[in-house]
């Protein structure tokens, strides 16, 4: 099934700002809460979905993402962005948004225990993909250093919360008794705390591991592109949940294709003979060499297209355009032959310039390659 709109998920337009984007999110969390709506499976899904919007839409470069590619932004590597969310992410990442006369004894944390899973903290590396890469997509192995639970490490019920990870006080005004509940200090919220750790192992009952993830990267991502993989940085302590790993893509210079968007530019110098006599030319491609024919008399500016040998777009709307760009080389030395031969061609008619009607300035080739 596909996704709604987040904007439209949480009612909101795309100039909202971020106070609004908290407060559309916060109305429709309590509206489809699963303490309010027990056991409903679809209050259930409304409330998974109100939050993922507010994942995206709450985090400036994520929403930047979204308005410029649409869902395909985190979706088409499986796994990244915002989809994929479960209760504990939830709760973990936006437990504090029902703080502070949230009412009606919710839990902020499902199913009403008040305990609270901690998630690890993400981690963050780059990755460098060449045209090539990005053009047919890739399945990257990398090797990173996350925190991990030590073997050996064991943990109890927190004394001070009696594993509930919330600390409840009460306190008489002049409204009458007031209850309030916060999380742990001691625990976090975690409800555990360490009971045996090795001598190897952190405060929290961690250590640092190498391991290789594989990162499955779709077609079309661009330069400075952030994806998600779930789970995949530092484990938290107890039974928390693992942070995540971002992805930043980082795009290597082509040395002979320049990228525009999903078109690629490619500049062929030809010699002036071959411009007369017409010629063909072998090119370099994202997905291999080509060749192609430039025409007898072909113009110093002229632009061939070749459709669909670009970069595809991430929103999965087809492929760019590869522009062939056509030079014609100048010789800037000639020996005496070929000066007298150039020189008796002067007042020729062949030698002077005609420009056809169907000849574009410059401006206007520049406007149909963005056409």
């Amino acid at each position: 099934m596909a996704k709604r709109d987040y904007y439209e998920v949480l009612g909101i337009s795309k100039g909202a700002s971020a106070a609004e984007i908290k407060k559309a999110y916060r109305k429709k969390a309590i509206e489809f809460h699963p303490d309010k709506n027990p056991d409903n499976k679809e209050a259930e899904a409304k409330f998974k979905e109100a939050a993922e919007a507010y994942e995206v839409l709450s985090d400036d470069n994520k929403k930047a993402r979204y308005d410029q590619y649409g869902h395909q932004a985190f979706e088409n590597g499986g796994g990244f962005g915002g989809g994929g969310m479960n209760m504990d992410d939830i709760f973990s990442q936006f437990g504090d948004i029902f703080g502070g006369g949230f009412g009606g004894g919710f839990s902020g944390f499902g199913g009403g225990g008040g305990q609270r899973r901690v998630k690890g903290s993400n981690l963050r590396i780059r990755v460098k993909l060449t045209l090539e890469e990005i053009a047919n997509g890739i399945e990257k192995k990398v090797k990173v250093k996350r925190k991990v639970q030590a073997p050996g490490t064991t943990y109890k019920t927190c004394s001070t919360c009696n594993g509930s990870g919330q600390v409840t006080r009460v306190a008489n005004t002049i409204l009458g008794r007031m209850q309030t509940s916060s999380p742990c200090n001691v625990c976090g919220g975690a409800g555990q705390t360490i009971d045996k750790k090795p001598s190897d192992a952190d405060a929290q009952g961690l250590k640092v591991a190498e391991e290789t993830v594989s990162i499955k990267i779709p077609a079309g991502v661009v330069d400075g592109m952030q994806l998600k993989v779930s789970g995949k940085g530092n484990e938290a302590p107890g039974n928390g949940i693992s942070g995540d790993l971002i992805v930043v893509i980082e795009e290597e210079e082509h040395d002979k294709l320049q990228r525009e968007g999903d078109n690629l530019h490619y500049d062929l110098y030809v010699s002036f003979p071959e411009a007369v006599l017409g010629t063909s030319k072998e090119i370099d491609t994202v997905t291999g060499k080509v060749r192609i024919k430039v025409e007898a008399g072909v113009q110093s500016g002229k632009i061939l297209r070749l459709r669909g040998k670009g970069i595809p777009s991430i929103n999965g709307y087809g492929k760019g355009d590869l522009l062939v760009h056509v030079n014609v080389w100048t010789p800037k030395t000639l020996n005496k032959q070929q000066k007298e031969f150039f020189e008796s061609m002067q007042e020729d008619e062949h030698f002077s310039p005609k420009p056809e009607s169907s000849d574009k300035s410059f401006f206007e080739k520049v406007k149909d390659m963005f056409s």
